[in-house]
Parts: C-alpha cells; structure tokens; sequence
C-alpha cells in the first residue's frame, strides 16, 4: 500500500499505538543515534539531528508502512572515511548527491535491481561492517589515551597496541557494568531498552564514583545543544561534485540496500508489502533533507524497524512520533547528555555489531565451501582491510564470473546415437568409432551465450572426409543466445557449407530465432532449413542424401543411415527410398 492510502481506516486507538510505538523507538534511537555519529567521527549532535529529520520525512514519503529511518551502524566506516578525507562540510554534500542519486533511482524504478545483488555480496560486506564497529569501539572500553582512528583498519589495530598501557581500569568497569545491564536487559525484559537501561546505569555509577575519572562526551566533544541547529545550504561546486560523485554513489548504493532489506524484514513481520521505488523517493528526500541540518546520512534501520511492530506500530505515523520524541527529548535533556561516559557508549555499538554481524550466515555459507563462501570471504575481507566500495565492487565482479562460469557448465551439446539393443545391423552399428555420414544430429541445451559458446563449437565437428555432411541441431532448449553464441553458429554454417554441406536447425525458441533474423544469419542458413519438430527435419535430410553416395554406393549409403535408425536392410538391392519412412521414423522415435 502507498500514499496516504497507508492512513485508510485510521482512528484513536490505532493513533495510541502509533504513540506507544514511536515513544519507545525514539527513547532508542537517542543513544544509537550519538554512537553513531560518534563512531563516524562527527560531534553526537548530528546523529540526533539525522533522526529527528530524517527518521520523520523517511516514514513520511517513504514506501514501507513501518520503516524507521536514522543512522545506522553499515553507514559507519563510509561516512568515517569521508569525513577523515574531505572533512564534514563535504560529507553533508556527498550525503545531499546521495539523497539526489536515491530519488533518481525512484523515479526510474530501480528499486528492484538491489534484489539482484548476490546474498554472499551482502553478507560478507555486512559481516565486514560489523568487524570493523566492534574493533573500532575498544578503544573507548579500555579508555585508552591518545588513540588516533585511521582509515586503515591495520593501522587502528597498531594504534591500539601502542597505547594499550593507557588502560583505564575506571572506563573498562564502567563498560562492563553498561555491557551487562544491555545483555541481561535484553534476555530478561526484552520489551525494555536495554541500551538505554544501560547508558543511565553507567552513566549514573560514573557520576556518583568516577566522576573527573572517565572521559564523557562533554569533555570529548563539548556540550550538546539543546535545539536544532539553523538551517545552512551548504557551498556546492562542480568541483565538490566531481570529487564526491564516488562517495555518493556508494552512500546511495548502501542506503538502497539496507532500506529495501529493512522493508523487507518489515513486511515479513506485518505482512504489509513496501513500495521498492516510493522507499528510495523517500529515502532520497530525507538524506537531502537532513545536512542542511547537519545531519549525516540515513537509511532503514532493521533493528529499530523490527521493535516499532513489535511495539504495535499501526501506520508510518509512528515513524514521525518517534522523531517528535527524540527532538522533546533534546529540548529537555540535552545537558545531561554532556555526561555520558564514552566508556558506556562502547558496549552498546559492540552489541549493534554483534547482531548485525549475520555470523550463523556466515559460519554456514563459509562452510559449503563452494563459489558463494570465496565470493562472501573475499567481500569481507576486502571491506575490512581495504574499502567497502572496493569490496563491493570485487564482489560483484566475482559472482558475475562464477554465474557465468556456472553457466557455461549447464550448456550442453550431445550427439543422439541410436540404442544399440535396436540396432539390427551389428556390421554397421553406429558407435563413437564408426559414425553415420551422411547425417548428424546434435541436442543443444541451455542458453548459448559468451560464457558457453566455446563448449558449442569444441563439441560440433569439423567438416571433411568422412564426416556428416548434414547438421540437424535440436535447439528447443536453448532459451537465449547472444551475439557471441550467434557468432559460434555462424562459423559452423561456414564450415559446413564450404564443405558442401547443410545445417538443418529443429524447435528453436523465439528469443534465438529473432536474433539470427536481425543479424541476417537466418536467412544465411535459409528459411527452408528451420523446423519446428525434429521429425520434419529429419525426413529434409533424408530426402536430401537418397541420391547422395556414400563409401562408393548408394547401397552403402543405405546400411550406414539404416544403422543409425536400427533399420535392418532389406534383402536385395531394393533402393534407398523404399526404406526412407522406416528410416525417418526410427530416428524421430525418442525424439
């Protein structure tokens, strides 16, 4: 359902669910959304900004019913890269090219091209993401001093190593105690968020024991305002758009993705349906919409999407409620926000990581060992020690080779040979070794195209002495065929016909026949010489050998055909045509 068709039937005690739903999904999102922002190494205030904006115009132009927008972990090692390479100014402008590039794909109707993206592409990318989160969150655990974030995951690795004697035994209790609240808050009252539960806990131990001990958010980032920031367009020049076409088109592509799958899970669990194309109109609006806030970009968030149904959500107004409550809670509590130990913010993105992880997928796909486990490895570790565009983009490319790999593999090309229980002749029995020649008939299945052309022609013979002299191919299970597969046809016709022979061609698809209309090789071959049923085919060519000699004599030519068809010879030199329909039908049956 679209529109404002979502709002059918509308009334109070739907409207309290909607209430009761957004309340609790925004208390969430206070928290995630400062982690966010801090983990993509902007101040908190701007992952709060992203989902007052953003969480409110995503469910309000957007295609699914119950999607809840904001900032969401897979955007993390993106957004600190951006930020780390061409500062925050340009990372709101790549975030408004994103929110362009998205409405594009909408308006176009793209959204379905995302489900063609290979599930191992996704889980290892994903799987990638939230390695890169957890590692990315231990130096707040240990309250290590002077840590600097790198790009390079290596280098971040070596950053902790070096300053692991700056260990804060104050920070690790302090994220200990949120971590356990987050994890027994989870398992033991599941309707609650445990990751607030946990911040106010260990917010609140470190103020009353570990005051002037833990580093905050305050003395890390300064105090968070109490209101939106003024609207501000930021400076865009073709120059900035030239140099940031690449990050925001990776942003777009990751904001596509996890939105579409957000709303999928979401209609999996409501059993609404979502609007692919509306979603990245939707999407495309709110990342536009948002830095000129300050906000950074958005897309679906799955886990905040999940606890709004199961909180009851009753329409997309929940989505817009959830944003109101985070921007009340800005206007009321943002001082107190200034207190929140870095320590305490760790935990709950470790356990974000966690759950997105998609380990059991893994774990599983890892061990099939097959084309799907290499293509999800190399994407998970080309996101983790290069970038997620490089791994995306490898991916791809390596599941596209596989699948065409596996392809090719599915074509096959097969001479028919005759069963030789029926075979009367035993002088003349058809075998690899003494073959008809006269006529040779070949089953072609599956699509001919660039990624299995070369089975068909290693496989079709070649012409000369003492090879058949007609071709009858039986192509009525090859669905396609492509320029390249044309062009392997072609060359047999060639062949065959500078050695006097003929290519007869039996039940072939529209697809196929079209593209040798267009290319001019139907007509090459000659309309005549194309048959719907391989019976048909088969008597043209027996119809073309009876006057044709063979090893010396007709006769000859006769024992050889009637051979194939398991015919036995009659007595006496009686002539070719008198056995023709005994011979046709032999070599039709089974056919």
């Amino acid at each position: 359902m679209t529109g404002w068709g979502r709002f059918q039937g509308y009334n109070i005690a739907l409207l309290r669910r909607d209430i009761v739903s957004g309340t609790i999904v925004g208390v969430i999102a206070i928290p995630l959304g400062m982690a966010f922002a801090i983990a993509s190494g902007v101040k908190p205030e701007y992952g709060i900004y992203t989902t007052i904006v953003a969480g409110i115009l995503i469910s309000l132009f957007g295609g699914s019913k119950f999607q809840i927008g904001g900032p969401t972990g897979a955007f993390i090692p993106i957004l600190f890269a951006i930020a780390m390479e061409y500062g925050y100014e340009n990372l709101l402008i790549a975030g408004m090219m994103a929110g362009v590039i998205l409405v594009l794909m909408g308006l176009f109707r793209l959204g379905v091209l995302i489900k063609f993206i290979p599930r191992p592409v996704t889980i290892g990318f994903t799987t990638g993401i939230a390695v890169i989160i957890f590692t990315g969150q231990i130096g707040n655990f240990l309250g290590l001093q002077g840590v600097k974030r790198h790009e390079a995951f290596i280098d971040n690795m070596k950053e902790l190593g070096l300053h692991i004697s700056t260990i804060n035994l104050y920070s690790v209790l302090t994220a200990v105690i949120c971590l356990t609240v987050v994890i027994l808050g989870l398992r033991f009252v599941p309707k609650v968020p445990g990751s607030l539960i946990g911040l106010l806990c260990a917010t609140l131990v470190a103020a009353l024991f570990f005051s002037g001990k833990v580093t905050t958010i305050g003395s890390a980032y300064g105090d968070i305002p109490n209101t939106l920031p003024s609207f501000h367009f930021p400076v865009i020049t073709w120059e900035r758009i030239r140099l940031l076409l690449r990050p925001a088109f990776v942003i777009a592509m990751l904001g596509a993705i996890e939105s579409l799958l957000s709303a999928v899970v979401a209609d999996g669990m409501s059993g609404s349906r979502h609007n692919s194309n509306r979603e990245l109109v939707g999407q495309g609006i709110a990342n536009i919409a948002a830095p000129l806030f300050g906000g950074i970009p958005a897309t679906g968030a799955i886990a905040r999407t999940a606890t709004n149904i199961r909180s009851g959500a009753a329409s997309p107004l929940s989505g817009v409620i959830h944003g109101v409550v985070v921007f009340l809670i800005l206007l009321l509590f943002a001082p107190y926000a200034s207190s929140i130990p870095l320590a305490a913010m760790a935990p709950i993105l470790m356990v974000v990581a966690w759950n997105m992880s998609e380990r059991k997928q893994f774990l599983k796909l890892l061990k099939l060992k097959t084309g799907d486990s290499l293509v999800m490895f190399i994407t998970f570790l080309l996101t983790i020690f290069a970038d997620l565009t490089v791994a995306v983009e490898a991916g791809l490319v390596l599941a596209v080779i596989l699948f065409v790999k596996r392809m090719g593999e599915t074509h096959l090309v097969a001479k028919v040979l005759p069963d030789p229980e029926s075979v009367k002749v035993a002088a003349h029995m058809v075998t690899d070794s003494h073959d008809c020649p006269q006529v040779g008939i070949y089953n072609v299945e599956g699509p001919l195209f660039f990624g299995a052309a070369y089975r068909f022609g290693d496989t079709m013979p070649e012409p000369g002495p003492g090879k058949p002299k007609l071709i009858i191919l039986r192509m009525g299970k090859v669905p396609f065929m492509d320029t390249t597969g044309e062009a392997n046809l072609a060359e047999l016709v060639k062949q065959l016909q500078a050695d006097g022979g003929k290519l007869l061609i039996s039940g072939m698809e529209p697809q196929p026949l079209e593209l040798l209309k267009r290319t001019g090789l139907y007509d090459k071959i000659g309309g005549q010489q194309f048959f719907r049923h391989t019976g048909d085919a088969i008597n043209t060519a027996l119809a073309m050998i009876q006057t044709e000699r063979c090893a010396g004599c007709r006769h000859a030519a006769f024992r050889e055909c009637a051979a194939l068809a398991g015919v036995q010879e009659a007595p006496g030199r009686t002539g070719f045509k008198s056995h023709k329909p005994a011979i046709a039908g032999k070599l039709s049956s089974g056919i």
